[in-house]
């Protein structure tokens, strides 16, 4: 089973954007500094189709990266300064977990992937209706923008004058500094009985007890930042990089890496408030997947890098 959402073929022209830059965004930097780090995993509990190891070094240049995930408040600013029409928009449905499907929704389900079922397609669902028609933004604008593809990401780049970052750079940055760690906090999902993260508790799909305080996403600060002062690397909502997918490691090592020049899907990491160590345990930091990047759903979001 999988709590990755699946992919979308659709025939939606990514929109044209042009956008000056904006510096209305006050925004959380945190430095990288330059220096030689170490990426990639050996975990037993690692996803070996994944390519997450082995352990590697890369050498990047200084960077900064947001402290958060863009925020729905972010990208309403966006989309109100542009007129920005997500992919999502465009094409009239997204992807909703199956227990988010607002009830003036329900019925507008229409179909849904034979291989996770709990994946509905609802029509209007988009960043604006997170659950569907009749769902709404209201206490949730400090929550990361979902419903978002890759293309739309990059909108929203160029227009912030930002950039998505590289799969080095963001893990790189997630780690904060500890070497091998599983998780941002160390190697103990929950330290003294405490939650760090916002992923899920319960039987998949059926129950989620929301131990952690949340039942779908959460705000972008309501656990403890790592090291460097990142919040939420690890759920709450994947994260769109910039490279394309392989699971060749030797084109994701050496200097500032960029991985392939082309692909069928782009690289996404971090997990989200859908996974679970008994059937992903993909918000460990070596975790990583990917998708096209035309895809949307209700647990895909991005953070950005200062360009």
């Amino acid at each position: 089973m999988s709590c990755c959402p699946p992919s979308q073929t659709k025939n939606v022209t990514p929109q044209a954007a042009s956008f000056l830059a904006s510096d209305e965004i006050a925004r959380e930097w945190v430095v990288v500094p330059e220096g030689r780090y170490f990426v990639g995993g050996s975990d037993l509990d690692a996803n070996p189709a994944d390519g997450e190891g082995p352990p590697r070094t890369v050498l990047l240049k200084t960077f900064a990266i947001a402290a958060t995930a863009v925020t729905n408040a972010e990208f309403a600013r966006f989309v109100e300064a542009t007129g920005y029409r997500t992919e999502a928009e465009q094409l009239g449905w997204s992807y909703v977990f199956h227990d988010l499907v607002s009830p003036a929704s329900a019925k507008r389900v229409r179909q849904w992937p034979t291989e996770a079922p709990w994946w509905h397609v609802v029509d209007g669902a988009c960043w604006r209706w997170p659950g569907g028609r009749g769902s709404h933004l209201k206490g949730k604008y400090e929550h990361p923008v979902v419903h978002v593809s890759w293309h739309d990401a990059q909108a929203y780049c160029r227009w912030s004058g930002t950039r998505l970052p590289t799969e080095a750079e963001w893990e790189v940055a997630a780690r904060g500094g500890r070497v091998g760690s599983r998780y941002p906090w160390g190697d103990e999902l929950t330290p003294g009985g405490t939650h760090m993260c916002n992923i899920w508790q319960g039987e998949f799909p059926s129950r989620d007890t929301a131990d952690d305080g949340y039942h779908g996403t959460c705000p972008v600060r309501s656990f403890p930042p790592n090291d460097l002062g990142i919040y939420e690397a690890s759920g709450n909502a994947w994260e769109w990089c910039n490279d394309w997918w392989t699971t060749q490691e030797t084109e994701r090592s050496g200097i500032d890496p960029l991985g392939p020049d082309a692909g069928a899907a782009k690289v996404m990491r971090g997990g989200s408030f859908l996974c679970h160590e008994s059937y992903c345990n993909r918000y460990r930091l070596a975790a990583r997947t990917s998708n096209t990047p035309d895809s949307a759903s209700s647990n895909i979001g991005f953070r950005v890098v200062q360009a």
